[in-house]
């Protein structure tokens, strides 16, 4: 193990990704954890999504998906301009990335629930399984 110090910390490759077959749209791509700014920003888009005092939990797969699927060169292949699109979309495609990406970042259907404040009920932010 490494002597502990800001550098080894800072320096380490830290983000996990993962390779998900997409036979739908007839590729492989590449999944990753968020960093700690992009989770920040989905668990505020949760968080700030409500649809008449309720909070509204469409569009959290697709949003998911967008921050952590990867371009050949390591970057975010989707940006927030691509959420309508994306929604669009198979539903199976989106929700075999949505789960490893789900995995991937710890973030199971209680955790959303819980974002969004809503951890008596709702709709499932996820595939059911945990």
């Amino acid at each position: 193990m490494s002597k502990l110090t800001k550098a080894t910390i800072l320096d380490a490759d830290d983000l996990t990704t993962e390779l998900v077959e997409v036979p739908e749209w007839e590729v492989s791509l590449t999944v990753r954890t968020m960093t700690g700014s992009e989770r920040d920003v989905f668990e505020d888009s949760i968080s700030q999504a409500t649809n008449n005092g309720r909070v509204d939990l469409r569009g959290l797969k697709v949003k998911l998906v967008a921050l952590t699927v990867l371009d050949d060169n390591g970057d975010r292949l989707f940006d927030d301009a691509d959420l309508p699109a994306l929604n669009k979309k198979s539903a199976s495609a989106i929700d075999r990335i949505f789960q490893v990406a789900q995995r991937l970042n710890g973030l199971t259907d209680k955790d959303a629930k819980e974002l969004a404040g809503n951890s008596d009920g709702g709709q499932p932010a996820g595939s059911g399984s945990d």
